[in-house]
């Protein structure tokens, strides 16, 4: 059987905010006291695991929560900036029509979630929103709860390290996507079950059999 749940991250993976981030990220840097990005930081940042970019920008893990608070007000302002991806729209109306279930786990808030996936939006039957950074596993798992599935007949994409840890973690099939906020190579690096370099890739391998975890 296809997988019964297919659980997505929202920022780098459906909605195009590097951009928005790339150009905010320094005024954030100089509320909150942790280092400033420079050009030649980025490509290294995008190797990087969230730990290791933590550390490297110098962000006190206590300051975390009061960042995410004050980005997720950003984004709102923001959010008529930030686009879905080409293709992400399609791509979410064919697994709701093939009886996929589609979740939405993200650090962002569910109403700027909601913004920026406009008409997409209705496509979900379960939002889990303002993860910490390190937060995903016990989101993926309430949804999984509610969504009345096993594990092993879910998938959850995104575009990030911390996304492939997170599913690891509850042990359910990942994909990750090459046109986010990580480099390709990072994610690779980690094996994750699939890796998607086009949209539409995703729909393919949702309605194919699981992979054994």
């Amino acid at each position: 059987m296809p997988f019964s749940l297919a659980i997505f991250d929202l920022d780098g993976t459906l909605v195009d905010s590097f951009p928005w981030f790339l150009r905010t990220i320094n005024d954030v840097a100089d509320r909150f006291g942790f280092r400033r990005v420079r050009d030649e930081d980025i490509e290294g940042l995008r190797h990087a695991s969230t730990r290791e970019i933590l550390k490297q920008l110098e962000v006190p893990l206590w300051k975390l929560p009061a960042i995410a608070r004050y980005a997720r007000r950003l984004k709102g302002e923001a959010a008529s900036e930030i686009s879905l991806f080409a293709g992400a729209e399609a791509m979410l109306r064919t697994l709701a029509e093939t009886g996929v279930q589609l979740a939405l786990v993200t650090s962002d808030s569910e109403v700027n979630a909601r913004q920026k996936l406009g008409a997409s939006a209705a496509l979900f039957q379960h939002f889990d929103c303002a993860a910490s950074v390190f937060g995903k596993p016990a989101k993926f798992r309430r949804v999984i709860r509610r969504a009345g599935v096993t594990p092993d007949n879910v998938v959850s994409i995104g575009d990030e390290v911390r996304d492939i840890e997170a599913a690891r973690a509850v042990g359910i099939a990942c994909g990750a996507v090459s046109w986010g906020y990580a480099a390709p190579a990072a994610l690779r690096a980690l094996a994750p079950d699939y890796v998607f370099a086009q949209m539409d890739e995703i729909a393919d391998a949702v309605g194919r059999m699981p992979a054994t975890i």
